[in-house]
């Protein structure tokens, strides 16, 4: 893997995020929020409704390594049903880095949406860490599972994106949370100021159709600003910002 930007050398993943803290520097009243997708060409987020057939075995590393630093990982109902989420970290090694950082073990599930999810995919049945569910539906409980789940209402008959991370801030501590999509959950996160950076690798590949990393129009231009670009091959890696207004 190459550097590109800033600063151009040779890297890796593990090089690039040995100083990454995210859970250092939050906002004072909401999780620092990352997010991370995989996108083709022609910018779109899925190939045959998954989005693990875009990036490479280097896209997974980088995953991985994101995964490591956050405190959380947060995904939409509709992400859950389409991957069938695992418990994060299997490999125990994984789970004592996390420990060195500070942070917990298995990092917490954050799924956002209905209680209409797969209850027997291995997020539910393998057990480690807990599910937090925040949803508006009023009524329903989740089945019992071996991983614990947490149920976190939002009044309304909507889930206020901003409601959320301020209680997720102040009633779990989460201070660094990583959001894997979906394009749903990413626009509202950026619709309302919530999305702090973007790691966003750009596959060698066109699809011609499916969804892209967004989710309909936002209600103004968000300016972004280049922090990295990384090259492995043909694959771009690129970490973007959010430029401050």
């Amino acid at each position: 893997m190459r550097r590109l930007l800033p600063d151009p050398a040779a890297t890796s993943v593990a090089e690039q995020l040995a100083d990454y803290r995210p859970w250092d520097d939050p906002p004072a009243d909401r999780p620092r929020v990352a997010l991370n997708f995989a996108t083709t060409l022609d910018g779109r987020a899925a190939i045959d409704g998954r989005s693990g057939k875009i990036g490479s075995d280097t896209d997974t590393a980088m995953l991985v390594g994101l995964r490591e630093r956050f405190d959380a990982v947060m995904i939409g109902a509709g992400t859950m049903r389409a991957e069938r989420y695992g418990r994060i970290f299997g490999d125990p090694a994984r789970r004592e880095r996390r420990a060195e950082l500070g942070i917990p073990r298995d990092p917490p599930v954050v799924i956002v949406g209905s209680l209409d999810l797969p209850w027997d995919a291995p997020l539910f049945t393998e057990g480690g860490g807990e599910a937090l569910l925040i949803t508006a539906d009023a009524d329903g409980e989740p089945p019992a599972t071996q991983t614990p789940v947490v149920v976190l209402r939002e009044p309304g008959g909507r889930v206020d994106v901003g409601t959320a991370l301020r209680r997720l801030r102040a009633e779990h501590g989460i201070r660094a949370l990583l959001c894997e999509g979906g394009p749903h959950l990413h626009s509202q996160l950026q619709a309302k100021d919530l999305a702090d950076e973007l790691f966003l690798t750009i596959a060698p590949k066109l699809v011609g159709a499916g969804p892209s990393i967004l989710e309909g129009a936002l209600p103004a231009v968000v300016e972004l600003e280049l922090a990295w670009l990384l090259q492995e091959g043909s694959e771009l890696f690129a970490r973007y910002r959010r430029r401050p207004a």
